[in-house]
């Protein structure tokens, strides 16, 4: 940077930090965000009340499948695990995956009252998480805080991830606040990091390999306490269970029969043609075609291998942003995940866009600029696009767009790492 544009960019961060400017500033970017925040709820009480006749509808159907009827079937004595048993008792198009069973309980008041006030109540909570999350993501910029956060929390409502968050019912939300403060707390406050952890446990794909690599990083104490916390509340709904289904083997049937029924739909397969998978071991297959025996196996135990090493040594050379970012890009890639579930890695994502504005005459930081461009392919991955592509390149294309673009930017921070331990 020279001492001209150094001189320019004190200016105008002297003047973004001037209490009257950034109150305007945050007033106009705040209007724009409740506005895409009003939008974005609609789909909570336009959506219809679920039954057999609309199983297709998209608007709440995350909401619908995995928190409302599952918990319903809970609180009547059933087994929401079994797939047989949720599409016999209820208005269901998905099984209910292998969640965290302590998820029957604490989202169980959206479940109580009937389903329209169910949804906007959740639909509401999760706005809440996601301003939330961007006060995390905010704390690392160089601006005031509310202005920091009106502007990340603006610009998360009104993207496609975000946006998907609140149209589908998602909890990844809560399960991304999680790991934001797992990663932030785990050295000043690892009592509060392991409660974190415990709260993106509730998706197993997302709680095993980030608690792994929070071992990895030296955060020992995070990474069991968080771990056995959620065990721990877990147990109290999973003991329940296993005696209303009839012992352990009885159960064990179930959670079977759960996950090959997972792993045979067109959402969730990884060889699937139409699922919007972005972890690697999709992303390969549909790229080549190719499924080698344990391609699922070979992508997690790979994947978090290379991203366990590389995260301790940016620890070591002093980019750990860059090491929460390879975290969270690692636990995407690792395991089966979706276009949405990059919503870990916003706070890492907004850290390490910082840093890399303020070192992109670097050339070793260029890989790094070049993944944060990639990262936002899933965030503005817009309709209209979307039609584009399947017009030109077919539906499979559009569908692997957000997935290539993830494996990719895992892969340039990948090689950012390996040549960080060389300088």
């Amino acid at each position: 940077m020279t001492a001209v544009e150094g001189s320019v960019r004190g200016r105008l961060e002297g003047w973004v930090r001037r209490p009257p400017v950034a109150t305007g500033l945050g007033g106009l970017i705040g209007l724009i965000g409740l506005a895409g925040a009003w939008r974005a709820l609609r789909p909570a009480w336009q959506v219809p009340l679920p039954t057999a006749a609309n199983l297709a509808e998209e608007r709440m159907q995350d909401f619908r499948d995995a928190l409302y009827f599952p918990i319903r079937e809970f609180l009547d004595g059933g087994n929401p695990y079994s797939p047989a048993v949720m599409f016999a008792h209820w208005p269901v198009r998905q099984n209910f995956n292998l969640y965290q069973p302590y998820h029957l309980l604490l989202h169980a008041p959206f479940a109580l009252p009937g389903y329209r006030v169910g949804a906007v109540a959740f639909a509401l909570a999760s706005l809440v998480l996601l301003v939330f999350l961007a006060v995390l993501a905010a704390g690392r910029l160089r601006l005031p805080l509310p202005l920091g956060t009106a502007v990340v929390a603006t610009l998360l409502v009104l993207s496609q991830v975000g946006k998907a968050q609140l149209y589908v019912g998602q909890v990844n939300p809560l399960v991304a606040v999680g790991a934001a403060g797992a990663l932030r707390w785990r050295d000043r406050h690892p009592g509060r990091a392991a409660v974190a952890l415990a709260l993106a446990w509730l998706k197993p794909q997302f709680g095993l390999p980030l608690a792994l690599l929070l071992f990895a990083r030296g955060s020992r104490r995070v990474a069991l306490t968080g771990t056995a916390v959620a065990a721990a509340a877990s147990l109290v709904v999973l003991v329940p269970l296993v005696v209303r289904t009839g012992g352990v083997g009885p159960f064990l049937d179930v959670v079977a029969a759960n996950l090959a029924h997972a792993g045979h739909t067109s959402y969730g397969a990884v060889d699937s043609t139409t699922a919007q998978r972005v972890d690697l071991a999709a992303v390969s297959f549909r790229l080549t075609g190719w499924l080698p025996p344990g391609a699922e196996v070979v992508a997690l135990v790979g994947a978090l291998a290379v991203s366990a090493v590389l995260v301790r040594r940016l620890d070591r050379v002093g980019a750990p942003v860059v090491a929460d970012l390879l975290t969270c890009l690692a636990v995407v890639v690792a395991v089966v995940h979706q276009p949405g579930d990059v919503l870990i890695a916003v706070p890492a994502l907004v850290a390490v866009a910082a840093a890399w504005w303020a070192r992109r005459s670097e050339r070793c930081w260029r890989p790094v600029g070049w993944a944060v461009l990639l990262l936002a392919v899933p965030f503005a991955h817009l309709h209209f696009a979307g039609v584009a592509v399947r017009g030109a390149l077919g539906a499979r294309a559009d569908v692997t767009l957000d997935g290539v673009a993830v494996v990719l930017a895992w892969l340039l921070v990948v090689a950012f790492a390996v040549r960080s331990g060389r300088t």
